[in-house]
């Protein structure tokens, strides 16, 4: 209980110490740490976007905390500084792979000491980061929250641009109306081609590694990344990680990129919730989820479904949301290719 207390103390006062002396950006750019007084049995560690602040993973943070784990939002090195950042004064975020890379290990370590299993995730730029350190420390990781990981854009001229281009720097542009933004308006290119070169290392790395279980979340109305790659690091990480779950949110809901908030425009926050804690609450292989969605595809319930298949123990209570959400026949006719013809 002792160590326990101790390592809390020391990383919220070296994290409150180092934000203290820095000109914040605006106090949503802080750090953000939901912590009980002992040690739980799971452990979540959140990344938020790039050129972002933890404050898009405080609803999710509070959610897992209110059931009963600790959860770590550490603010991403070069992000939240405050400054006049413009083009020819860009934001200092990171240009090196490496900067991102210790980082994330040395939080693991961090969150390590907190709990039984640690589970990490992120989102868009994070996600790549988190999914670099599931492949990296994979046996120290429970499992992989994965919301529109950064492994390309939706354009490969944008990918193409990005690569090749000398130095030069973007502007996010105003935010929609009734959207509300914490961090930097614009970045460096150097400091996107970063990310977008650590997303094209971990796509490889996952055709030949084992990686933690990943459970990856697309949407249709995201015009920023690339749905066919987490496609692909889904069908990748999956022959190693049976527990890799793929989700792609549908046109008509619109969520967009920035997707953790309803105050970054996602009106379904609680449902992203409700899905992310089935996937750590539960214990389902995908082909486990496949055997479900057939069952309700011929007319059973989801409870009638788990209990003739005996996985009533292995599946959370936010399980129904989940495979309401899911297209149960698509997945049928991914595992059973002859239901193309019926």
């Amino acid at each position: 209980m002792l160590n326990y207390c101790g390592s809390i103390a020391d990383f919220v006062c070296n994290s409150k110490s180092r934000e203290d002396a820095l000109p914040l950006l605006n106090e949503h750019c802080r750090s953000r740490f939901f912590l009980h007084p002992r040690r739980t049995k799971k452990v979540l560690l959140f990344f938020h976007g790039f050129t972002a602040a933890p404050w898009q993973f405080v609803p999710m943070g509070e959610a897992f905390f209110k059931a009963g784990y600790n959860v770590l939002v550490p603010l991403m090195p070069g992000h939240g500084h405050g400054g006049n950042w413009s083009r020819q004064n860009p934001a200092p975020l990171p240009t090196t792979a490496a900067a991102y890379q210790e980082f994330a290990q040395e939080w693991l370590d961090r969150a390590q000491e907190l709990g039984e299993e640690v589970y990490i995730g992120g989102l868009s730029g994070g996600g790549t980061v988190a999914a670099w350190l599931a492949l990296e420390r994979c046996n120290d990781i429970a499992g992989c929250l994965l919301f529109a990981p950064y492994l390309s854009s939706s354009s490969r001229v944008l990918d193409l641009f990005v690569r090749k281009l000398t130095p030069d720097y973007c502007d996010w542009g105003a935010p929609r109306p009734g959207q509300r933004r914490y961090g930097y308006d614009g970045f460096a290119v150097p400091a996107l081609k970063t990310v977008l070169l650590m997303g094209g290392d971990v796509l490889n790395r996952a055709r030949r590694e084992a990686s933690a279980p990943m459970f990856i979340i697309s949407s249709e109305s995201d015009r920023a990344v690339g749905h066919r790659e987490h496609r692909t690091l889904f069908e990748s990480v999956s022959r190693f990680a049976p527990r890799s779950w793929y989700h792609i949110f549908d046109r008509v809901l619109d969520i967009p990129h920035t997707m953790m908030t309803q105050g970054e425009g996602n009106p379904h926050e609680s449902m992203l919730i409700a899905m992310a804690k089935a996937y750590i609450d539960s214990h389902l292989t995908w082909d486990e989820i496949g055997d479900i969605a057939e069952r309700m595809t011929r007319g059973e319930t989801f409870d009638a479904a788990v209990r003739t298949l005996n996985l009533g123990d292995r599946a959370a209570a936010e399980m129904p949301i989940f495979m309401t959400l899911l297209d149960k026949r698509s997945l049928g006719m991914q595992r059973y290719p002859r239901l193309r013809r019926a």
